[in-house]
């Protein structure tokens, strides 16, 4: 079978020779990509010396690399990884061999059942941040997936020539996640030891700005894909807000057979009307939505079956 790894690159001129190397030596049968994404410092240049297959892109992002290098490489299995050398390339027989046997279309490394992550990473928050996003998305969907946004995961070449990529940037590991889930892709996660970057490596990942990306991802996708749940739950704010305005209303109409708060009791209609629009949206929007799973479920089996 081919295997392409695939290697995002920004400014990682500390680390890239390293990745390369430990990847040809576990997996000397594949090819190595790496893309430049604008590195200012001789990431591109080390990566050509060590004989990898070197591309630029030019929009800045790392969902916009990962979607270049989903269209543009033909394989069989993909291993997506990260190019600051903190995941082992050891492990990556691990990681693939649910994808070679079949019991899964993507493997996720997971960084945190055996406790690595916690152990070495040295960033604020990132640990609230992760299991924060794990936790949203396994309400959202009813799963018990460990690590979300791992950046070190296999694919199979039916995902990576399915999957719509919507994300510019880090959050393009939440949205491989949702997509997965959402249309019933096979997900498996393996346990894989993590180390924190070495000294005079900088990560690109901002934990605020990308976070709150991330979450924005999380609340767009939830739309998108669960409208009818994302739309009742606007719809039973507004009906509630209709209750606490029309309710005093009510009551004084059944004291005094007059109603005095009129101001109140069009609020509470309006609120309610909404309330009643929206949750018709909903329904509306999930119809198209299963319409369209159906669709996409078809496509894949016509692909398929070739």
């Amino acid at each position: 079978m081919k295997i392409a790894v695939l290697i995002p690159c920004f400014n990682e001129e500390a680390t890239i020779e390293k990745v390369i190397f430990d990847f040809k030596q576990t997996l000397p049968q594949a090819n190595i990509f790496v893309y430049d994404n604008n590195s200012t410092d001789n990431s591109y240049i080390v990566a050509k010396q060590n004989d990898a297959i070197v591309k630029k892109e030019y929009k800045q992002g790392k969902g916009h690399v990962v979607r270049s290098m989903f269209l543009d490489i033909e394989a069989d299995i993909y291993v997506m990884v990260d190019a600051d050398d903190t995941y082992p390339a050891q492990e990556v027989l691990t990681l693939i061999d649910p994808i070679v046997s079949c019991e899964a279309d993507m493997c996720v490394g997971d960084r945190h059942s055996n406790g690595s992550y916690l152990q070495q990473n040295k960033r604020m928050f990132h640990n609230f941040g992760n299991n924060l996003v794990a936790k949203l998305i396994n309400t959202l969907y009813k799963e018990d997936l460990k690590d979300i946004m791992s950046g070190y995961r296999a694919f199979n070449r039916d995902f990576v020539k399915h999957f719509p990529i919507h994300s510019g940037g880090f959050e393009i590991e939440t949205e491989m996640s949702i997509h997965a889930l959402d249309k019933r892709f096979k997900i498996k996660e393996v346990p894989i030891s993590y180390k924190d970057r070495e000294d005079g490596s900088v990560s690109k990942l901002n934990t605020y700005t990308d976070g709150y990306k991330i979450l924005k991802t999380i609340f767009w996708l939830f739309k998108d894909y669960k409208p009818l749940m994302f739309f009742s739950i606007i719809a039973g704010v507004f009906f509630i807000l209709s209750l606490a305005a029309g309710v005093p209303v009510i009551v004084e109409f059944v004291r005094t057979h007059y109603i005095a708060k009129v101001p109140s009791a069009i609020l509470a209609v309006g609120l309610m009307l909404i309330s009643i629009m929206t949750l018709f949206i909903g329904f509306i929007l999930d119809t198209v939505t299963k319409q369209y799973k159906d669709n996409f479920e078809l496509f894949r089996l016509n692909n398929k079956y070739k």
